[in-house]
């Protein structure tokens, strides 16, 4: 099975490389070198050339702040890109494996969101996300919709490092203490991406929309107290004080979902695949970020 995945350089992506190869030794890593998605007029060539047999679109334009004043960029690479690399799945029988979001969602729940939950995205970023997956339900192809939220990792740029990174600089930090959510380790979603590669390379993947993310829900400022606790444990510098904020009092151009919260549920039972241990992940980042592999 010829598998090529999109978006190499990203958390996702970088997981994928250190773990997708072990099972599928021949899986081919895109960065924006390979496949620049802005570019939308080179998408169905590159593909057609490569002739991947799943497609695992880890790609997209994350920077939630910045969407919103850069609209199109964002519905160019989330939802236009999309759209094109679906449609050539779909002409092509190739299966498409695309990560989505929790932003989808505008935070207004007070249960956990299932996937026949409405979608209502406040930011354009979960806009143009939420239309990235219409495109590809439009498109026909075999796809799993698979969305996310809270994402972290060892590596590149996420709220994890980022508090180790002030931890060591600072003596109090204010975090948010009313948005809650379920922090999602990238590895782990590498993970459940690859128990579907496995329904898919076998014939019995139940095709469609899902939700996976961290099996507990916490706030910000939980996730942060959590995340210190550990790294104390290693002898890590971290802040004397952390104190829970408001989001009024730490706005952002985008608004941010309130709520959430995904229910992994039905992925779990379709797959086999637990939610994500976010506790346990926080050590494990911790290894890995103080012994780095030669």
């Amino acid at each position: 099975m010829n598998i090529l995945v999109l978006g190499r350089n990203g958390q996702l992506g970088q997981c994928l490389l250190d773990v997708l190869p072990r099972v599928y030794p021949n899986a081919v890593f895109w960065g924006r070198q390979q496949l620049d998605l802005e570019q939308l007029e080179g998408i169905e060539p590159r593909l057609s050339a490569q002739q991947p047999d799943v497609i695992i679109n880890a790609s997209a334009y994350t920077a939630v702040d910045q969407a919103e004043t850069n609209s199109a960029l964002a519905y160019t690479v989330n939802q236009h890109a999309v759209a094109q690399v679906a449609d050539y799945c779909a002409k092509n029988d190739v299966a498409l494996l695309h990560v989505s979001t929790d932003y989808v969602f505008d935070g207004s729940s007070q249960r956990p969101y299932a996937e026949t939950a409405e979608p209502n995205p406040s930011s354009v970023y979960g806009a143009s996300k939420l239309a990235g997956e219409k495109a590809i339900a439009a498109s026909g192809c075999r796809h799993v919709i698979l969305r996310t939220a809270w994402v972290f990792s060892e590596h590149g740029q996420n709220f994890f490092k980022t508090m180790l990174r002030l931890g060591g600089e600072r003596d109090t930090l204010r975090i948010v203490g009313d948005q809650i959510g379920c922090p999602t380790y990238a590895r782990d979603l590498a993970f459940a991406l690859i128990s579907v590669l496995k329904r898919v390379e076998n014939g019995t993947c139940s095709w469609g929309l899902y939700h996976y993310a961290g099996g507990r829900d916490v706030s910000w400022f939980e996730f942060a107290e959590a995340i210190f606790a550990a790294a104390a444990d290693i002898g890590l510098t971290v802040p004397k004080h952390v104190m829970a904020i408001t989001t009024e009092e730490y706005p952002t151009p985008a608004p941010r979902p309130a709520w959430s919260v995904l229910d992994s549920s039905l992925f779990t039972h379709a797959f086999g695949h637990p939610a994500s241990n976010w506790q346990t992940a926080i050590e494990a980042c911790l290894r890995a970020l103080n012994q780095p592999s030669q």
